[in-house]
């Protein structure tokens, strides 16, 4: 059996699951084209203020944090492949309005737009996290897992490096075209799925006063802190959120600090050239770590929860490295490093989670598992945007984020420690 094989096996074998792994590739690819051309235009019409950037990527996240209660109970009372497809139809429509944005007098309409279209994503990703164990079986959980994220991570490389070539020969407004146009495929494929979700059974249709109840939620929020594993497990990816920063830090870095020079194009397109080959960085090393890493844990939920330590030291190491890198390659192979154990912590965590929760209650887990990941994303990326705004070099807050992840590191090797006493 090859390296790669059970990927391969799994995507000839399993029509759903191929069908919602083509749905994200379509709508991932193009979507860091977006991000890309949008970070570029705020800093174009704002002179470069870092801060635009960080509002926009707080803008990007943090309503994730807010809108998972009802997102999750969203997801446990819908269709989860329903909630998918009009989340895609909705951000279509959401996405169009961006080449409006020409003027710095419009740049105001940017951050409304970023905003809802979270909201789309709030709904949409709980969904996508929790139909997985629904249409796989149990021992190739992690295995569609780890191919979820290193789509995530391949289409992070390729597309925000050829997502900075596009927007420089075809010009930004193209970008936020085919953006669009791929949540209309994405959503086309997720509806030729077909598979039984059992947490519909016997509900009742979704009213208005559902999201007015807040039974379900303490309802979601009872059964996650009646299972000590499945709370520190929720708690994962608010320490994995710290690393939302690089969102700041990388388009900085790429534009002040490691730009690549070239005769044939101008300041500012150099300047998107380097950010798009630091955020390709990025995504090599994300798609590298839970490549590895799943090959070596397997299903083994011990060797799960000692990735996930391993995976916070390699993004410590790798954003320490970052602040001293000397030259852009070295800047690219410490990125790599950093989120290639990012990125191991998230596909464990998430493997993790799916093993602990009933299916009934995986809405709400997975919204609050993303909202807690994105209230870090939002908190360190707003301070990181500050803190360079404010004069602090972007080489200091790339090791201000390593010193950072050391933290998230010692609290899950403490959380470890207590779970084994309790088992012996």
């Amino acid at each position: 059996m090859t390296f790669r094989s059970p990927y391969l096996v799994l995507l000839r074998r399993n029509r759903n699951f191929r069908l919602l792994w083509a749905a994200q590739l379509v709508s991932e690819m193009v979507d860091w084209f977006y991000s890309l051309a949008v970070y570029s235009l705020l800093l174009s019409l704002t002179g470069n203020r870092a801060q635009s950037v960080g509002l926009a990527v707080v803008l990007q996240v943090l309503p994730l944090t807010f809108a998972a209660p009802t997102a999750g109970v969203i997801n446990d009372l819908l269709s989860r492949k329903g909630v998918m497809i009009g989340a895609n139809l909705a951000r279509c429509f959401i996405v169009l309005g961006m080449p409006l944005v020409r003027t710095p007098g419009m740049v105001w309409l940017a951050y409304p737009l970023l905003f809802l279209e979270t909201v789309c994503i709030s709904l949409f990703e709980p969904a996508h996290t929790a139909v997985i164990p629904n249409i796989v079986a149990a021992d190739q959980v992690l295995c569609a897992n780890t191919l979820s994220s290193i789509t995530w991570s391949f289409c992070l490389a390729a597309g925000a490096s050829l997502g900075g070539l596009v927007a420089v020969v075809a010009g930004r407004d193209t970008v936020f075209v085919l953006n669009a146009l791929s949540f209309l495929g994405s959503g086309w494929l997720i509806h030729r799925m077909h598979f039984a979700e059992p947490h519909t059974e016997g509900r009742q249709p979704l009213r208005l006063g559902h999201l007015l109840d807040f039974t379900p939620i303490l309802e979601g929020v009872r059964y996650i802190r009646g299972q000590a594993r499945l709370f520190a497990t929720v708690f994962v990816k608010l320490g994995c959120g710290l690393l939302g920063a690089n969102l700041v830090l990388l388009p900085i870095l790429g534009q002040r600090v490691f730009a690549v020079h070239s005769a044939s194009l101008d300041p500012a397109r150099n300047a998107m050239l380097s950010m798009s080959l630091l955020l390709g960085s990025r995504g090599v090393g994300a798609l590298a770590g839970p490549l590895i890493g799943a090959r070596w844990a397997g299903e083994h939920r011990g060797r799960l929860g000692i990735g996930i330590v391993i995976g916070f030291l390699m993004a410590a190491a790798g954003y320490l490295c970052l602040g001293h890198a000397t030259s852009f390659l070295l800047a690219a192979a410490s990125v790599a490093l950093a989120h290639a154990g990012g990125s191991t912590v998230w596909v464990f965590s998430t493997t993790l989670l799916q093993m602990y929760t009933e299916d009934r209650f995986r809405g709400r887990v997975f919204s609050a598992d993303l909202g807690l990941n994105m209230l870090g994303v939002s908190i360190s990326s707003y301070v990181a945007s500050a803190a360079i705004d404010w004069h602090v070099s972007p080489r200091t807050c790339a090791t201000v984020l390593g010193l950072a992840m050391l933290v998230p590191a010692v609290a899950w090797s403490g959380t470890l420690f207590a779970m084994e006493r309790e088992t012996d």
